[in-house]
């Protein structure tokens, strides 16, 4: 067992949330793969690696995975059907750990970006394997990414203002925090519209919101209780479960 894997188990032993499988892996194809193939065997699981060939996010969409951030997923298991609200809360319990939680202005942006005016520094991917057990895929970028592999505003926890992240600290501190976003979730997401709207990206500001067949605009006024993402326009306030959130591009 290597020093890294060695440290990271003590951490977890010591929060009394040691998971049967932790694997800690230099390069691997996408670790929501890796749970996928581990979930027949185990009930708590947790993989990172260094760098990912084939990470991807929401939608399908490609994650761009350079060597030396966190690439992390676990296997979570709920008493409440899955929902949208998941994602939202396991942002939440992201900002607060104890290496993130003094950097001003972070934010999220509706429905699984971890954010800033910056620009985006992580993000979540949950994909259901049943109605009570979900993959939660977590990227963030400890290091900048290289400006050619990005297809968007982007920045990183370095660049926000944490000088020598611990990484090993910080997989355990995200671990750690999924697990306590599914003891919210679990509990009815108490005062999510509130919580949420206080850190949510784009607030009160003009967008544009994508959906399969067509694009709304209008301002931003956060989400509802249920996690629906609300924009107002001439038509009024209209709620949406699905689709890209984005701000108003400026011709």
């Amino acid at each position: 067992m290597d020093l890294e894997t060695r440290h990271l188990r003590q951490l977890l032993t010591d929060a009394q949330q040691l998971p049967e499988i932790l694997l800690l892996k230099h390069n691997t194809t996408s670790t929501n793969d890796d749970v996928r193939e581990l979930a027949q065997g185990a009930n708590r699981i947790l993989v990172c690696s260094e760098q990912q060939s084939q990470g991807r996010g929401q939608h399908q969409r490609e994650w761009v995975s350079p060597i030396g951030n966190i690439y992390l997923s676990t296997l979570l298991k709920t008493k409440t059907p899955l929902d949208g609200r998941l994602a939202l809360e396991i942002a939440l319990n992201i900002l607060q750990i104890s290496s993130l939680k003094t950097l001003p202005n972070l934010q999220v942006k509706w429905p699984n970006d971890l954010y800033s005016p910056q620009g985006k520094w992580g993000g979540i991917l949950v994909e259901p394997l049943s109605a009570h057990e979900a993959i939660v895929g977590v990227g963030i970028n400890l290091l900048p990414v290289p400006p050619e592999q990005l297809s968007q505003q982007a920045t990183s926890v370095v660049q926000l203002g944490v000088q020598f992240p611990n990484r090993i600290q910080m997989i355990s501190d995200v671990y750690l925090a999924i697990l306590q976003a599914g003891q919210w979730f679990d509990h009815g997401c108490y005062n999510l519209a509130a919580r949420f709207n206080n850190v949510a990206a784009f607030m009160g500001q003009t967008v544009e919101f994508e959906q399969t067949k067509d694009t709304i605009q209008g301002v931003f006024k956060g989400i509802d209780r249920d996690g629906a993402i609300q924009i107002e326009n001439e038509q009024g306030l209209q709620s949406y479960y699905q689709g890209r959130l984005r701000l108003k591009s400026v011709k």
